[in-house]
């Protein structure tokens, strides 16, 4: 049910000393991932991914299961580290425009593109450097299970961290530039524009062709050229890969995000990797 996709350790954590150590971790329902940074030496001491195998739909309960079980083959997670920063990665999510937000009616916000519960809490992230508020339904459960384990810490929706991060660091470029963020069978597509955001969402795929399929008819709506559009791509996803196989059959600008600024343990772990969990710590 829970399957190791990456684990790199170098085992120098001073467990007497933790006030330098921050921990950031990632939640959605088909996985986990979590590294250890310490912030004197600039270093990620411990990274982990897990996927959790879908023998069946995972309700609430055996997500929070799953969770718990990880906390019992990751004894690094029990620590009581510095900060601790959460994102969580789903599609119960909803960018609004800050002059339209009204805090009083967060679920309407969701309802006509999910589908929301009486008892779902609902909640949102202001975003730092633009006019958008994300309205989201975080695992609530799982917040529960780490607010027992490391007191209080700060989280967000992964799509929060991802515009704010992309749009910082692209700050000065006034072209259009098209980012994909590949999870598994999910990516978001973001679309910035003259240092503004022009488009959010996020898709499920099953085909290489649905991948394609989706990447295309949103450059489509906003009548971004196939043969000029710059596109960048993140996450789980390679040049080897059939996914930028096809992307590149229709796109000629792709390339891949880098970031040289991390100090990482391994070349293992590529800079378009994790984007979001590496840009909490």
């Amino acid at each position: 049910m829970i399957k190791q996709t990456k684990k790199i350790a170098n085992n120098n954590i001073d467990l007497k000393n933790l006030e330098n150590y921050h921990i950031s971790i990632q939640l959605s329902l088909d996985g986990f991932s979590f590294c250890v940074y310490n912030r004197h030496s600039k270093e990620i001491q411990h990274f982990a991914s897990y996927e959790f195998l879908k023998e069946y739909e995972i309700s609430p309960y055996k997500h929070l299961e799953l969770v718990e079980q990880l906390f019992l083959l990751e004894p690094v997670l029990k620590y009581k580290y510095s900060s601790v920063s959460v994102t969580h990665f789903n599609n119960l999510v909803s960018p609004v425009p800050k002059p339209l937000f009204n805090e009083e009616k967060l679920s309407n916000y969701l309802k006509y593109s999910i589908k929301v519960l009486e008892n779902d809490f609902v909640t949102f992230d202001e975003l730092n450097n633009c006019d958008i508020v994300n309205v989201y339904i975080p695992f609530v459960n799982i917040n529960n299970f780490l607010f027992d384990t490391y007191g209080s810490f700060t989280y967000k929706h992964s799509s929060s961290v991802l515009i704010e991060c992309l749009l910082n660091e692209f700050k000065h470029h006034s072209e259009p530039i098209y980012f994909v963020n590949v999870t598994n069978n999910t990516f978001e597509t973001l679309i910035l524009k003259n240092k503004k955001v022009e488009l959010y969402n996020i898709f499920s795929f099953k085909t290489k062709e649905d991948f394609i399929y989706y990447i295309l008819f949103i450059a489509e709506q906003l009548n971004l050229n196939p043969e000029e559009i710059k596109l960048i791509l993140l996450g789980d996803i390679e040049k080897e890969s059939e996914l930028y196989k096809i992307v590149y059959q229709y796109i000629r600008n792709v390339s891949f995000y880098k970031n040289d600024t991390l100090n990482f343990v391994s070349e293992e772990i590529s800079s378009h990797h994790y984007y979001t969990l590496l840009n909490q710590i």
